[in-house]
């Protein structure tokens, strides 16, 4: 099968390297069938074509679509500069993208929706969503599910033409639908007690929770029933793999 291109934000090596056997657990691929691009450590390759791949998907990261120019570090505003150099392409052609946390700001920005923090921030932990429209990513999935989340902004309004998928309590906007395969949730649909775990060691002074909450976290998550979120991922590669 054609490969699937996976762009990735995290600057920290462990983190970003962890996410990365996250998307091949959980997406059951192997490392040929994806292009790994690294966008802190990288630009994009000359001449790339979204549509020369199955799919595109998009991993998390600490930064903000949000945050104002002069609060980006150069990196982070070349990784967002790159994200959205390739959203013109992906919405125009329905070409097949699954962005992840981050990636759900980026696409409810280039469709002119607010991305702020205003509103429907949630702190690290499980978070209960409940499929609110039927897609064929949610097959095999139940009405109610529990998904790890941690986010500083989120999308205040449904963009214009998208579809609403999944919602939760204190955000309504888990999952979005543009077009018929263009996709983006707020939550991450690649990690695990495990992952949650290695993020929360590493990003425990990024503003995301008080240091000394780490290993009640941990502890959380561990105690989470987190095991649905995976499926989506699956479902994906499954459909355009």
């Amino acid at each position: 099968m054609a490969r699937f291109l996976l762009l990735q934000l995290r600057p920290e090596t462990e983190a970003s390297d962890d996410e990365y056997r996250a998307f091949l657990d959980k997406g059951g691929l192997r490392g040929d069938q994806v292009h790994r691009v690294r966008l802190d450590r990288e630009d994009l390759p000359a001449g790339l074509d979204v549509a020369d791949y199955a799919g595109v998907i998009v991993g998390g990261g600490p930064g903000c679509v949000s945050d104002a120019p002069a609060d980006k570090s150069p990196v982070e505003a070349r990784i967002e500069a790159a994200c959205l150099s390739l959203m013109p392409r992906i919405t125009r052609d329905d070409v097949p993208f699954l962005g992840c946390c981050y990636g759900i700001g980026i696409l409810a920005h280039h469709l002119g929706a607010e991305v702020s923090k205003a509103r429907y921030g949630e702190p690290v932990g499980a978070v209960d969503c409940r499929v609110t429209a039927p897609d064929p990513l949610l097959d095999g999935l139940p009405e109610r599910f529990a998904a790890f989340v941690g986010h500083k902004e989120a999308v205040q309004a449904l963009p214009e033409g998208a579809v609403q998928l999944l919602a939760s309590d204190p955000c309504p906007f888990q999952m979005i639908r543009h077009g018929r395969n263009v996709y983006a949730t707020q939550f991450h649909p690649e990690a695990d007690a495990a992952v949650f775990e290695t993020r929360i060691r590493v990003y425990g002074g990024r503003g995301y929770f008080a240091p000394e909450e780490a290993d009640g976290l941990i502890a959380m998550c561990r105690a989470a029933d987190v095991v649905w979120p995976a499926r989506i991922l699956r479902n994906f590669v499954a459909r355009y793999g």
